[in-house]
């Protein structure tokens, strides 16, 4: 059988650029070599494009970039008769077909919904979510609107953009400690691995925590403090989806932060999480559960607080970390799915979606 062409496009103009690049090598150092051809795309953090033909070992850290001699000024065409990407090479222009994308980007410009609709324009399969959830997800204001629609528990929660709250400040506060009552969660809007949040357990915390998260979005989302243990949840699938066995993260630091992602790694990891197999099964329920409200499709992470009985959503992750210690690949791992059969099966399900849709 002939081997299809896989774009591994990665990086971005995104405050989680470095996640991305770590991802993307572990991506393709797994990826099944005898079935695929591979392509590395990167974009940098002042958004220019390359075909990368260079050891996937200076990937991480943005080595790639320093790597000039194999970089190529390219760009994926939304034009549908090229099917593909075009190269500005010293010769000419250069077009090459590409039969799926694996888009190994996360936050901004990369998991909400603009590379989802550029490949839509293009009419090239890609891995995960088309470009609407991807944007209702990546957006935690939508998120949780959507969620209360179709009856999922949440922890109560405000949403405000910078202008309403610069018109009064003082009223968005009084109304945030009204509803929440402290300590509160303050995240922006649409960032992900846990970029720009803070916890607030007065007033001055709170003023300071909306700076925070306006800083990385015009915005913000505030969350009341639940307790419980941090449970999510891998699913995999289009119109029928499954969901590994849930995880659970215990934090290093107070709460599962940027740092306790990617820098301490001294975070507790448990598989299965520590709750009762009747509380498992109900966790995979509600993922896939969320995972449809939200129209999600190909993956996502579904990240749960549980206490008790109690199973409330946290957020929905449509591309979630695929480095070697992220919990997306480790779930499924567990759940029998290894991670090069993950990625195959991934892109596979890429090209069903397409297929399905013409």
């Amino acid at each position: 059988m002939d081997k299809q062409t896989v774009l591994i496009l990665f990086g971005g103009k995104s405050s989680e650029h470095d996640v991305s690049t770590v991802s993307a090598s572990s991506v393709i150092k797994n990826i099944p070599q005898d079935k695929y051809d591979i392509i590395k795309m990167g974009i940098t953090k002042e958004g220019a494009w390359y075909r990368y033909n260079g050891d996937v070992e200076l990937l991480p850290e943005d080595k790639w970039v320093e790597d000039t001699a194999n970089l190529v000024p390219a760009f994926l065409s939304p034009d549908p008769t090229v099917g593909g990407i075009i190269e500005i090479t010293d010769s000419g222009v250069k077009t090459t077909k590409i039969d799926a994308v694996f888009p190994v980007l996360h936050g901004k410009n990369g998991e909400d919904g603009t590379v989802q609709g550029l490949l839509q324009l293009a009419e090239i399969p890609y891995v995960g979510c088309d470009m609407t959830s991807s944007a209702a997800c990546m957006d935690k204001a939508i998120t949780n609107a959507l969620a209360d629609q179709a009856g999922i528990a949440q922890a109560k929660w405000l949403s405000y953009t910078e202008h309403e709250y610069r018109s009064n400040p003082q009223k968005a506060l009084d109304e945030c400690v009204e509803k929440l009552g402290y300590p509160i969660f303050v995240k922006p809007a649409k960032a992900g691995s846990s970029v720009g949040i803070s916890k607030a357990s007065n007033v001055h915390e709170l003023a300071d925590a909306f700076e925070t998260a306006f800083a990385n979005d015009s915005k913000v989302v505030l969350e009341e403090t639940v307790t419980g243990a941090e449970v999510e949840c891998a699913v995999l699938g289009n119109a029928d989806p499954i969901a590994a066995t849930p995880g659970e993260i215990a934090p290093c630091n107070e709460f599962y932060d940027y740092e306790a992602k990617y820098i301490a790694g001294t975070s507790g990891l448990f598989i299965p999480a520590r709750i009762s197999e009747d509380m498992l099964k109900k966790v995979q329920q509600q993922a896939i559960k969320a995972y449809k409200a939200l129209g999600c499709s190909g993956l996502s992470r579904v990240d749960f607080f549980v206490n008790g009985e109690e199973i409330l959503l946290n957020e929905i992750n449509t591309i979630p970390g695929f480095t070697s210690i992220s919990m997306y690949p480790k779930l499924f791992a567990h759940s029998g799915i290894e991670y090069s059969d993950l990625i195959d099966r991934l892109i596979k399900l890429a090209i069903e979606k397409k297929e399905s849709e013409q």
